[in-house]
């Protein structure tokens, strides 16, 4: 008997396995080809957008912002959609839409119509975090949380590592309208292997057997029946905490956004590079991002705690981005030193943040919440975006920014300090 037990017990554990095998590779690729077409545009304007299209640096920088005001918009009912019906459906949409407009930044010429162009972007792409995190909340338990959450963020920083050292090398042989095109067109294919790959929970996957199926399904429930109820998003909104979450990840994106987009072109000012130098230059705080981000997640799903592991990051995030600003007049290298410790540790703490969500509120509200939250994050990156571009054509330098992006994470790490009281409900009894 116990040998029967033993042998379903392995079986059970060999077919969960394959969950990391196959919805988080997929996971990972569509999350880096949004981020390809939505952190491209750093590079556009560092390679002459604003020249070649005849727009002053001040039209340039809202047009870097307007994504992020798309982003900001339809963000709840694309998760609401993605919970009561389909994430995959939703995801696949939103491949295919974001790509073809990604690739028209490269042919429009018209600055009003870039401008439309950039904002439905936005819109297309803003689908795709609240439904990612809706999909695996459906496939992985609370002690995996964190390390999922990280491995679908981590298309971010991976891409822009690639992105750094690859497309300043595209854009000297091509140019920057032809780099978004061919950056663009690999969303649309990558959609059709998506809805082939994916599906959204496990009765619904043909490799997963009925009795790994139910005992995924229990554990998930098992969790949920430790959490309290609450009715609907207007009672959510009521918690003191989702109030803190959203101010918190307002200000942690004012300084990510603006530090994102605008690195290419501070790099290339203070160093005086060319285009391709300055796209390596670039890669580095995201490659200590990447060690970072696996083992913050990695301690935190081990203890369960969350906060403990997004808060101290953000301070010295922010304390690094000022010792940048301090640095910048009179010794580039060293700002640049202050800026890899920034980079790095303000993406350190993404998997175990999008962890604190789901674990404080029940699964009909959580993934509203998230989208809700991700929103301020929107919103605070337009305001990172446009206000960093603006100050650096108004003074010149990339001084004034920095110091916006520096107050503003401090500021989020400081938020995130009123959440520790308040411990996440506690794990369940093992089915």
């Amino acid at each position: 008997m116990k040998t029967m037990e033993s042998a379903q017990s392995s079986s059970i554990t060999a077919e969960l396995r394959k969950r990391w095998l196959i919805i988080l590779p997929a996971v990972f690729i569509t999350y880096s080809l949004a981020y390809v077409d939505r952190a491209n545009y750093g590079f556009g304007a560092a390679a002459g957008l604003a020249a070649t299209l005849h727009i002053t640096n001040s039209q340039s920088a809202l047009l870097g912002s307007l994504f992020f005001l798309g982003y900001f918009l339809f963000q709840i009912p694309g998760a609401a959609y993605a919970r009561k019906r389909s994430a995959r459906r939703l995801i696949f949409f939103a491949l295919v839409a974001w790509g073809t407009l990604a690739s028209l930044t490269g042919i429009i010429q018209n600055f009003w119509l870039l401008a439309a162009d950039r904002l439905l972007l936005g819109a297309a792409e803003s689908f795709i975090l609240p439904g990612m995190l809706i999909l695996l909340t459906s496939w992985f338990t609370r002690a995996e949380r964190s390390r999922t959450n990280t491995l679908l963020i981590l298309g971010n920083p991976v891409t822009v590592l690639w992105m750094s050292a690859v497309t300043g090398y595209i854009i000297r042989a091509v140019g920057w309208q032809r780099t978004f095109i061919l950056e663009g067109a690999p969303s649309i294919l990558w959609g059709f292997a998506w809805l082939y790959l994916i599906r959204d929970k496990p009765q619904d996957a043909s490799w997963i057997s009925p009795e790994t199926c139910t005992h995924l399904t229990e554990s998930l429930a098992g969790e949920q029946r430790t959490i309290p109820r609450v009715a609907n998003l207007r009672a959510a909104l009521k918690n003191i905490r989702v109030i803190l979450l959203c101010l918190q990840y307002f200000f942690w994106c004012v300084g990510l956004y603006g530090f994102v987009l605008w690195l290419p072109s501070i790099i290339q000012k203070g160093a005086s590079r060319g285009i391709a130098v300055t796209g390596l230059l670039s890669a580095v705080p995201y490659f200590f991002a990447i060690l970072l981000m696996l083992l913050a997640s990695f301690y935190s799903d081990r203890g369960l705690r969350r906060t403990l592991f997004v808060w101290p990051f953000l301070i010295v995030s922010g304390v690094a981005l000022f010792g940048s600003y301090l640095a910048a007049p009179t010794n580039f290298w060293l700002a640049f030193a202050f800026l890899v410790i920034a980079g790095a540790t303000m993406y350190a703490p993404y998997g175990p943040f999008f962890a604190i969500i789901p674990e404080m509120l029940p699964a009909n509200v959580a993934g509203e919440v998230t989208a809700l939250v991700n929103s301020c994050g929107a919103l605070g990156s337009f305001v990172g975006t446009w206000f960093v571009g603006l100050l650096e054509a108004r003074t010149g330098s990339s001084q004034a920014g920095f110091l916006l992006m520096s107050i503003a994470l401090i500021v989020s790490g400081v938020l995130i300090l009123c959440l520790r009281g308040n411990q996440t409900a506690p794990p369940p009894k093992p089915a």
